[in-house]
Protein backbone atom coordinates (compact mmCIF):
# COMPACT_ATOMS: atom_id res chain seq x y z
CA UNK A 1 0.00 0.00 0.00
CA UNK A 2 1.53 3.30 -0.95
CA UNK A 3 1.33 6.65 1.23
CA UNK A 4 -1.39 7.91 -0.70
CA UNK A 5 -3.44 5.27 -0.13
CA UNK A 6 -2.78 4.92 3.63
CA UNK A 7 -3.28 8.94 4.56
CA UNK A 8 -6.66 8.32 2.41
CA UNK A 9 -8.09 5.39 4.70
CA UNK A 10 -6.43 7.53 8.14
CA UNK A 11 -8.05 10.38 6.49
CA UNK A 12 -11.58 8.66 6.40
CA UNK A 13 -11.00 7.10 9.95
CA UNK A 14 -10.44 10.93 11.37
CA UNK A 15 -13.89 12.13 9.88
CA UNK A 16 -15.44 8.88 11.73
CA UNK A 17 -14.11 9.91 14.85
CA UNK A 18 -14.63 13.54 14.55
CA UNK A 19 -18.70 12.75 13.42
CA UNK A 20 -18.61 10.79 16.35
CA UNK A 21 -17.31 12.49 19.16
CA UNK A 22 -17.05 16.48 17.64
CA UNK A 23 -14.48 18.84 18.74
CA UNK A 24 -13.63 19.88 22.47
CA UNK A 25 -11.75 16.66 24.05
CA UNK A 26 -8.63 15.83 24.65
CA UNK A 27 -5.77 14.24 22.24
CA UNK A 28 -5.81 11.01 24.08
CA UNK A 29 -9.21 10.48 23.29
CA UNK A 30 -9.11 11.20 19.78
CA UNK A 31 -5.49 9.17 19.53
CA UNK A 32 -7.04 6.41 20.86
CA UNK A 33 -10.49 6.10 18.90
CA UNK A 34 -8.73 6.88 16.32
CA UNK A 35 -5.87 3.97 16.63
CA UNK A 36 -9.31 1.88 16.98
CA UNK A 37 -10.79 2.86 13.85
CA UNK A 38 -7.51 2.77 11.90
CA UNK A 39 -7.39 -1.05 13.03
CA UNK A 40 -10.33 -1.50 11.84
CA UNK A 41 -9.71 -0.61 8.77
CA UNK A 42 -7.51 -3.59 9.35
CA UNK A 43 -4.17 -1.18 9.58
CA UNK A 44 -0.71 -1.94 11.25
CA UNK A 45 -0.84 1.17 13.40
CA UNK A 46 1.82 1.98 16.68
CA UNK A 47 1.25 4.38 19.04
CA UNK A 48 3.32 6.51 20.89
CA UNK A 49 6.54 5.53 18.88
CA UNK A 50 9.37 6.19 20.53
CA UNK A 51 11.79 8.32 18.33
CA UNK A 52 15.60 9.15 19.13
CA UNK A 53 17.32 12.19 18.12
CA UNK A 54 21.26 12.13 16.93
CA UNK A 55 23.35 14.86 17.92
CA UNK A 56 26.72 15.49 17.20
CA UNK A 57 26.96 12.06 16.10
CA UNK A 58 25.58 10.65 20.17
CA UNK A 59 21.97 8.87 19.90
CA UNK A 60 19.86 10.28 22.57
CA UNK A 61 16.69 9.19 23.95
CA UNK A 62 15.22 12.31 24.65
CA UNK A 63 11.37 11.38 24.97
CA UNK A 64 10.06 12.37 21.33
CA UNK A 65 7.01 10.37 20.54
CA UNK A 66 4.99 10.26 17.42
CA UNK A 67 1.29 10.20 18.14
CA UNK A 68 0.77 6.86 15.69
CA UNK A 69 2.70 5.21 12.85
CA UNK A 70 0.80 3.94 10.30
CA UNK A 71 1.48 0.98 8.07
CA UNK A 72 5.38 2.03 9.31
CA UNK A 73 5.08 4.47 6.18
CA UNK A 74 2.88 7.32 7.73
CA UNK A 75 3.43 9.26 10.97
CA UNK A 76 0.11 10.73 12.40
CA UNK A 77 0.09 13.66 15.11
CA UNK A 78 -2.92 14.30 16.80
CA UNK A 79 -3.62 17.78 18.17
CA UNK A 80 -6.99 19.24 19.99
CA UNK A 81 -6.09 22.72 19.98
CA UNK A 82 -7.83 26.56 18.74
CA UNK A 83 -5.06 27.04 16.64
CA UNK A 84 -2.55 25.26 14.90
CA UNK A 85 0.65 27.14 15.05
CA UNK A 86 3.74 26.93 12.86
CA UNK A 87 5.60 24.58 15.80
CA UNK A 88 3.00 22.23 15.46
CA UNK A 89 4.13 22.34 11.63
CA UNK A 90 7.70 22.15 12.47
CA UNK A 91 7.08 19.32 15.28
CA UNK A 92 5.53 17.19 12.38
CA UNK A 93 8.72 17.67 10.30
CA UNK A 94 11.28 16.95 12.92
CA UNK A 95 9.19 13.48 13.42
CA UNK A 96 9.50 13.17 9.39
CA UNK A 97 13.37 13.83 9.07
CA UNK A 98 14.35 11.94 12.77
CA UNK A 99 12.11 8.47 11.29
CA UNK A 100 13.20 9.28 7.78
CA UNK A 101 9.55 8.66 7.12
CA UNK A 102 8.04 10.55 4.02
CA UNK A 103 4.49 11.49 4.58
CA UNK A 104 3.16 12.84 7.67
CA UNK A 105 -0.56 14.49 8.47
CA UNK A 106 -1.32 17.21 11.39
CA UNK A 107 -4.89 16.48 12.56
CA UNK A 108 -6.61 18.82 14.88
CA UNK A 109 -9.39 17.97 16.22
CA UNK A 110 -10.64 20.89 17.53
CA UNK A 111 -12.35 22.39 14.73
CA UNK A 112 -16.09 22.54 13.49
CA UNK A 113 -15.21 21.24 10.49
CA UNK A 114 -12.45 18.49 10.63
CA UNK A 115 -11.29 19.47 6.60
CA UNK A 116 -10.06 22.52 7.86
CA UNK A 117 -8.05 20.96 10.56
CA UNK A 118 -5.84 17.94 8.55
CA UNK A 119 -2.52 19.43 7.41
CA UNK A 120 -0.40 17.27 5.03
CA UNK A 121 3.10 17.18 5.06
CA UNK A 122 5.68 15.64 1.82
CA UNK A 123 9.19 15.32 2.16
CA UNK A 124 9.20 18.61 4.55
CA UNK A 125 6.72 20.43 2.13
CA UNK A 126 3.22 20.87 2.53
CA UNK A 127 0.72 20.88 -0.38
CA UNK A 128 0.84 24.31 -0.67
CA UNK A 129 4.19 24.62 -0.87
CA UNK A 130 4.95 21.89 -3.49
CA UNK A 131 5.04 23.13 -7.54
CA UNK A 132 3.46 21.61 -10.39
CA UNK A 133 5.68 20.09 -13.17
Amino acid sequence: MQENDISYLIRKAAFEVHTELGPGLLESVYETALQYELLQAGLLVKAQVSLPMVYKGVGMDVGFRMDLLVENRVVVEIKSIETILEVHHMQLLTYLKLSGHKLGLLINFNVPRLKEGIVRKVNGLDDSQRTSA
